[in-house]
């Protein structure tokens, strides 16, 4: 598999990043300067990670500690996808080269890769990351000069469009999956008890992130484990289900892994 095919895949997954990725730009200008805010994209590609992260910059009260474990748990599915993901690599793509492309493992970049009916080769994987890493990354750096010269009504509104990102990805995925949606409402009702529960109102933003992963996560798990010999993901959604769980912000167990089985057969 050449670098050029990566590349002609990669192409709409780039656009579809750097319009993402503005939004992004402008919530972080309002916190940095457009070159950390830039950096920040640079050095990582996760939207609900570095939207967690933010959030917490912004909680005057956040620390370093609470920033590593909620983006932890917030991208620990990628680990699962690259457990995946290496069931279908050709043989010569090396440790050292998996160690070196593993920053390009996203939902969209998961699901293109694990599809292919050849072994992904390093070139290919190569080729396919680096539009979406180059939309993510400039698209961050437009939003964020962006946000800096256009008057506060404008981004405003311009933020507006990472929440409804969120919305669009995770409510199909609701309809469609019935413990997505219990644990979606878990994590809501979370999030609701620690904004208005005078008790946990003093919890800061980064631990309440965590607590509702966890809590989510668990629950799921609990009510809707997932059987080794069981691969009950609708056609068509294994490659969505990760997509759905990030921009929740909760990590259920019981959806993840039913996403990268069903992967995983298809590879073996």
């Amino acid at each position: 598999m050449k670098f050029s095919k990566g590349v002609q895949d990669g192409l709409p997954i780039g656009l579809g990043y750097f319009a993402v990725s503005f939004s992004f730009g402008i919530a972080g200008s309002k916190l940095l300067s457009w070159p950390l805010v830039t950096f920040i994209s640079m050095t990582n590609l996760t939207s609900a990670g570095q939207f967690a992260g933010l959030q917490i910059m912004a909680d005057a009260a956040g620390t370093f500690i609470e920033m590593a474990i909620a983006t932890f748990f917030i991208n620990l599915r990628y680990s699962l996808m690259a457990i995946s993901l290496s069931q279908k690599v050709a043989p010569n793509f090396g440790t050292f080269k998996r160690l070196l492309l593993a920053t390009g493992i996203t939902d969209e970049i998961y699901a293109l890769a694990v599809s292919q009916a050849e072994p992904v080769t390093a070139r290919y994987f190569a080729g396919l990351m680096v539009l979406p890493y180059i939309g993510w990354s400039s698209g961050t750096l437009c939003g964020a000069v962006c946000g800096e010269i256009l008057p506060a009504v404008v981004t405003n509104a311009l933020g507006v469009a990472l929440y409804g990102m969120f919305v669009a990805i995770v409510v199909p995925q609701m309809k469609a999956h019935r413990p997505t949606l219990i644990a979606v409402l878990i994590a809501i009702a979370c999030s609701c008890a620690f904004r208005y529960v005078p008790a946990l109102s003093g919890v800061t933003v980064g631990f309440a992130i965590i607590i509702c992963a966890l809590v989510a996560s668990l629950l799921g798990a609990a009510f809707f484990p997932v059987k080794d010999d069981e691969d009950d993901t609708p056609d068509g959604q294994t490659g969505a289900q990760p997509a759905s769980v990030q921009s929740a912000g909760v990590q259920p167990s019981d959806a993840q892994p039913a996403g990268e089985c069903g992967q995983s057969k298809e590879g073996a």
